[in-house]
């Protein structure tokens, strides 16, 4: 299903939650939102749909089977999950860590994201490909298995040409470039407090 951007609009319109709004708690040691969060994600992952629905198909599915852990146990245990910092110190109590393991990689998957487009954005002359697989080299390449990693590289290469891309999410192209900023600086801040806290002792298993 393509994504259909409103006239005069962005992506960003289109998105069920952006990372904008999911509530983070700075008086409670950044606790981040659970069920917002996990809106924000599906909705993120839309994206993947207009970089190329086949070559991005094993990204996206990796993300949302993430995703899934994640809210099987929000639904498990809601009220020890409100906040993902929560959920993760609560489930690793019942010695297991599906969600939290989840969280992990999903975090790792979020940042790649958001770093192949935060310099796409910034580097006006840099097609998608070479962002993308830059952005892979720091974040998820060092985790991969050599079987992943080829099908995570195929899908860099089959980014579509930067202005193709672009001209997909939405008329007004310093409207997209513009959203878009505000957008990925929210979603750097979260994947930043999540990394911090998924190398803390608390999120040990």
């Amino acid at each position: 299903m393509p994504v259909q951007i409103p006239p005069g609009g962005t992506i960003v319109d289109t998105f069920k939650k952006s990372f904008v709004d999911v509530p983070v708690d700075a008086d409670n040691d950044n606790a981040i939102a659970t069920s917002e969060f996990l809106d924000a994600t599906e909705s993120l992952v839309t994206i993947f749909d207009v970089l190329g629905a086949v070559a991005f198909s094993p990204v996206k599915s990796d993300m949302l089977g993430n995703v899934k852990k994640i809210r099987d146990r929000l639904l498990a245990a809601p009220a020890e999950s409100m906040n993902l910092q929560d959920l993760v110190r609560n489930e690793i109590k019942t010695k297991k860590h599906t969600a939290s393991e989840g969280l992990l990689w999903l975090t790792r998957g979020l940042e790649f994201t958001c770093i192949a487009l935060s310099q796409n954005v910034a580097k006006p002359s840099e097609e998608l490909a070479d962002s993308f697989r830059s952005a892979y080299g720091t974040t998820l390449k060092p985790h991969h298995s050599f079987i992943v990693k080829p099908i995570f590289s195929a899908a860099m290469s089959a980014c579509p040409y930067r202005a193709d891309f672009y001209s997909k999410l939405g008329d007004d192209p310093a409207k997209v470039a513009e959203q878009l900023r505000v957008y990925l600086v929210a979603l750097e801040k979260i994947v930043g407090i999540l990394k911090g806290f998924l190398s803390s002792k608390d999120a040990k298993w």
